[in-house]
């Protein structure tokens, strides 16, 4: 902005060259001797943080985007300072005792505007500072990985030891908690004595005055809850992808949040828009008034409750989040699969030789754009005939278990598997199909979406980085989940960044090499990249290109489709309440011991066989003496998943049944997938029923009803 000709300074104009003079060189390092200095004291330090402050909030300016900001914000040793400072920030209680600002904050209790102008810049600056250092921290740096993993230079960046991580962790979760309860409070906010004496100290007398002072505080609350929550999910995820604290670390015990107490989250989507969306869309810690006319208000409990489950679903224990995501699923079900005389269903044929072609043909969305609707299925084998059974529910889920294994299956060309076999849509893929490619992959996220909707496990192991993709409110991720996808690429780009020699030697510019279906094909991380050497000015940015090229841009349609189709069925809201390890058990299951107590409780028998039946006994018998793998064969056998349902085996429907399978000894227990049905002949010989028994589910036979 240059200067006005007629020579008056208008205030933007003087704004913007104060902050241009504050961004120089010899500006910045006046400011960073000043903290340093050996007779600086705290005031010095909380002032250049108060600066930095305003920079932030005030005028909107990025980290990178200021020498001083970024320069603090990869100076471990002001981080480590700051964060002592705020730590050991007290105020003096009625009872005359000093208490930390930190422990304040995490009870939710209200705090005067002098407490709060001294811990909120501090921690406000603290909180997007480190933020930004963890971008830039790859995990073996964060974690300490010996040199030899690292490369020639060990990163000095960390200003915190995993030991001292677990600890801020929990302050900060504490505090983001704390702020829950100062946004919705229990009692209706007034204004305190000390609260007046403090405006009309500064000039401050009328009510309406007082009122907007105190939504000003209210904003530098929501403002610092939302930098707080952001480093909070940033260690969260480091954990997740790799454990540094002690297991139920960040479950709270301030909130007891059980399924059957939100009652007022299951209010059907056509009473009111959803209210997880209200919290994701608007933005954390607004107040009910935004709550739609027709739905019930919300009490101080719920609103507090639903901050929490959309903000910091974690502090919650997994399995309650499961309940409570199944609540909203049942909730959703009855709107679209209830008794209502005007509730149709989908009925179609599918040939089994051909279930995903025939299921992608008339289940596209231009023929049944609502898949949230019940779905019958009748089939047709191999021969044209038709399978005999009534679909009953059952047979839609063997259905949707074979359509899901297809249209998965690496050989179908959609997906491909990482090193380890998890799967992750194929880059190729329109090279494959054509351009309809993206329609297939909208399909697969309607059929998983289903899956999910219907409470079925299916065994689909994915890659934890598409899996990220899907959850994520912005559909790409950062170099961090790059290890998922290709290792050795990750660890090729960590050795770059810390490479001390002529990094130009390395004859690399800025392109990757694609081998697609054996063809070899250069692609440009940048317009022009093939003329441009990779130098050590500019190998940060190339290893950031790479990593997104891989995880990003070469497969945005894939994702892009695949989670609006996935979003159709299930609301992405609801999803979001799991990270990516617990999304892969919410669609496989969990890998823990079958318990045959549980299963043995909630098993039905029918065909002349009961509980105290002979061969019934027998049975269990030879069950108890299995392997946790044989175990797991005989649960894949009958009910088609070899992982228990995530609240047990009562979740299981239809029910584990045993049938009568005649008595020739001669045949082999079958199973009918369909209807979790095991067809077991009179073994009454205990030998005979394991060897069989043991046989059939190794063999593992196709099914068709019977």
């Amino acid at each position: 902005m240059s200067a006005p000709e007629d020579g008056r300074l208008s205030i933007p104009y003087v704004t913007e060259e104060c902050l241009r003079k504050l961004d120089t060189k010899q500006q910045t390092s006046t400011l960073l001797d000043l903290v340093w200095r050996d007779s600086a004291g705290q005031e010095a330090f909380t002032l250049v943080a108060a600066v930095c402050h305003t920079l932030m909030v005030q005028h909107r300016v990025m980290v990178p985007k200021a020498r001083l900001l970024y320069s603090l914000a990869f100076n471990a040793r002001f981080l480590r300072h700051l964060w002592f400072l705020i730590s050991s920030m007290t105020t003096r209680m009625i009872t005359g005792s000093m208490v930390p600002l930190l422990q304040v904050i995490s009870r939710g209790s209200p705090m005067s505007f002098e407490d709060s102008g001294r811990i909120i810049p501090l921690f406000y600056l603290f909180s997007s500072l480190f933020s930004h250092s963890l971008i830039s921290i790859h995990d073996n740096e964060f974690f300490g990985d010996p040199i030899e993993v690292v490369g020639q230079r060990q990163s000095s960046m960390m200003p915190f030891t995993l030991e001292e991580l677990v600890m801020l962790s929990r302050c900060l979760r504490d505090a983001c908690l704390g702020i829950i309860k100062l946004a919705y409070p229990e009692t209706k906010p007034e204004v305190r004595e000390e609260y007046v004496t403090a405006f009309q100290s500064v000039g401050v007398t009328t009510s309406s005055e007082m009122q907007q002072c105190i939504q000003m505080e209210q904003k530098r609350w929501i403002q610092l809850f939302k930098v707080i929550t952001n480093l909070v999910k940033m260690l969260k995820s480091r954990d997740t992808r790799r454990n540094f604290c002690p297991p139920n670390h960040w479950l709270s015990e301030q909130e007891d949040i059980k399924a059957d107490k939100v009652t007022q989250l299951y209010v059907p989507a056509s009473r009111h828009a959803w209210r997880f969306r209200r919290m994701g869309r608007i933005g954390p810690l607004q107040s009910s008034l935004d709550v739609g006319v027709e739905s019930p208000p919300l009490s101080v409990s719920e609103e507090r409750q639903l901050a929490i489950l959309t903000e910091l679903p974690f502090v919650v224990p997994f399995e309650e989040r499961v309940k409570i995501f199944q609540r909203l699923i049942y909730a959703d079900k009855q709107e679209v699969q209830g008794d209502g005389p005007f509730l149709d269903g989908i009925n179609v044929t599918i040939r089994r030789n051909y279930i995903y072609e025939d299921a992608y043909d008339k289940l596209s969305p231009e023929n049944e754009p609502d898949l949230k609707k019940r779905v019958r299925v009748h089939l047709l084998n191999a021969h044209g005939l038709d399978e005999a059974g009534i679909d009953g529910g059952g047979v839609f889920r063997e259905f949707l278990n074979e359509l899901l294994k297809s249209g998965f299956n690496p050989n179908q060309g959609f997906f491909k598997t990482t090193n380890e076999g998890l799967l992750y849509p194929n880059p190729a893929a329109q090279m494959l199909v054509g351009d309809s490619f993206a329609r297939h992959y909208y399909f697969l996220g309607t059929m998983l979406g289903k899956a999910l909707y219907e409470n079925m496990l299916v065994e689909l192991p994915f890659a934890g980085f598409f899996l990220s993709k899907l959850l994520g409110t912005s559909a790409d991720v950062d170099i961090h989940h790059l290890a998922s996808l290709d290792p050795e690429v990750y660890r090729n780009l960590l050795f770059l960044k810390s490479y001390e020699g002529d990094v130009e030697e390395l004859g690399l510019n800025f392109t990757v090499v694609n081998n697609d279906l054996g063809e070899a094909q250069v692609v440009e991380l940048k317009c022009g990249g093939k003329d441009i050497p990779v130098t050590s000015a500019n190998r940060i940015a190339y290893i950031h290109l790479v990593a997104d090229y891989r995880l990003n841009r070469q497969i945005r349609q894939h994702c892009l489709a695949f989670r609006q189709g996935l979003a159709s069925v299930v609301n992405l809201e609801w999803l979001r309440m799991f990270d990516q390890q617990e999304i892969q058990v919410l669609i496989s299951g969990a890998q823990v011991p079958i318990s045959l107590e549980d299963l043995r409780s909630f098993t039905n028998y029918s065909g002349g066989y009961s509980a105290d039946h002979p061969v019934i006994k027998v049975f269990w018998r030879v069950v108890e003496g299995f392997t946790d793998e044989e175990k797991r064969k005989l649960l894949k056998f009958v009910t088609s998943c070899s992982r228990p349902p995530l609240l047990g085996f009562k979740e299981l429907y239809p029910a584990f049944c045993i049938h009568h399978g005649g008595s020739d000894l001669e045949r082999l227990p079958t199973a009918s997938t369909c209807m979790n049905l095991l067809k077991l002949p009179e073994f009454r010989d205990e030998a005979l029923l394991r060897s069989k028994l043991l046989y059939a589910i190794e063999c593992a036979a196709g099914f068709e009803l019977s």
